[in-house]
């Protein structure tokens, strides 16, 4: 049997001729950079996120850059965020001449510690207060604890970018003002980015991204950051870039919204088989270490995003050794990520030789993405996790 770790083409033949004729309709049009494609696209995410505003971008690495460049974080400014994630993160923060600063990460989700968060947080107000922003990632797809989060962002008022590049369409609960309530990945901070690279929960057929903001001068200045720093057309108040969505994208990606709630459910259905077939299989816990539900849901439908899965992470002994065993065996796994942000090599000159954060070099070492993509057959979940068996009760 072949699982493949992602299969879009079930995905795609399912409305295929919707999107061709969705495509030719913008290549008749003309309309190539940006349109009503983009303003359409834009305006059903911010309804879905629970944003007042969105910003269609030309990747979601592009949406984490453009919104520091929107809160003027420069050379000389820190970013707090986490050490285990894709490398996008702090490559958006080095782009515009500032530095990363990591706070290790929760065993449980391996998203940003907010104990370790207070701790940076009140050593950078005693010495300089560099740090200017700070960055959380919503790993994954499990939202950060941003009631803990939004709460340092008040205390030592500062911004907060959402890394929600894993997770559009999670949800956590939070207490905003006077209730708490459940709220969608990205819609808590100032910006909220979101990638749709084709792995993504919602991929389109080659890259793009999107800023959501409910705040009106900053998504402003937002788009006139993705076009150049145009405000009007050829003059240049800022200097900005070349970050515009493309309307093929944004044409692909709202026909592929109307389904994403589906796909959200089955992801969540596949995840619940998996812990059944390793509970029963008597791996769940000693052996495999299964992805943690952060937040409890009940049974009502703002809640059941609690976590979409776009990975199913597992902890295992001999990660390494195990997964040579999948791929022999036609199953398609991956490392994420096989280095924390820290050890990477670009880093050695910025100073970053002799720090240390256990816990994410702990998760670098452990853990393994197994397939759970929707269009997955249980007989593909049986034979995944009848081989993790095999590998480890001979």
């Amino acid at each position: 049997m072949n699982v493949p770790l992602l299969d879009l083409k079930p995905q795609m033949d399912a409305f295929r001729e919707e999107i061709i004729q969705a495509v030719t309709g913008v290549i008749d049009s003309t309309r190539y950079i940006l349109g009503p494609e983009v303003d359409m696209f834009e305006e059903s995410v911010a309804g879905y996120c629970g944003a007042s505003n969105a910003v269609g971008v030309s990747s979601g690495t592009d949406a984490l850059l453009i919104s520091l460049m929107g809160l003027e974080i420069g050379p000389g400014d820190l970013v707090l965020t986490t050490p285990y994630t894709f490398f996008a993160t702090m490559g958006s923060i080095l782009r515009v001449g500032a530095l990363p600063v990591f706070a290790d990460i929760e065993h449980g989700s391996m998203n940003i510690d907010p104990d370790h968060m207070v701790e940076i947080l009140e050593t950078d107000r005693k010495n300089k207060n560099r740090i200017k922003a700070m960055m959380p990632v919503h790993l994954f797809g499990q939202c950060a604890d941003m009631q803990r989060i939004m709460e340092l962002a008040d205390k030592f008022e500062l911004p907060v970018v959402e890394d929600a590049a894993q997770a559009i369409g999670a949800v956590c609960p939070v207490k905003l003002e006077s209730e708490t309530a459940w709220h969608r990945a990205g819609s808590m901070g100032i910006a909220g980015c979101f990638s749709f690279f084709p792995s993504k929960n919602l991929g389109g057929i080659g890259d793009g991204g999107m800023v959501i903001t409910s705040n009106e001068i900053f998504a402003t200045r937002l788009k006139s950051l993705r076009n150049h720093g145009a405000q009007p057309k050829y003059f240049h108040n800022v200097v900005g870039g070349n970050f515009r969505l493309d309307p093929i994208q944004a044409c692909v990606l709202n026909i592929k919204l109307k389904y994403l709630e589906g796909w959200h459910h089955k992801r969540q259905q596949n995840a619940d088989k998996y812990r059944q077939l390793f509970e029963n299989a008597g791996l769940s816990g000693e052996i495999v270490k299964l992805p943690p539900v952060m937040y409890a849901a009940e049974e009502k439908a703002e809640q059941q995003n609690h976590h979409i899965y776009n990975q199913f992470i597992i902890r295992v002994p001999d990660r390494d050794g195990l997964r040579k065993f999948l791929v022999k065996n036609n199953i398609g796994c991956e490392v994420y990520y096989p280095l924390s942000l820290h050890q990477q090599e670009c880093l050695r000159p910025y100073g970053f030789t002799h720090v240390s954060f256990p816990v994410a070099e702990q998760a670098s070492r452990e853990t393994l993405a197994l397939p759970i993509y929707p269009e997955l057959e249980v007989s593909q979940l049986e034979y995944v996790v009848e081989k993790i068996a095999r590998y480890y009760q001979g």
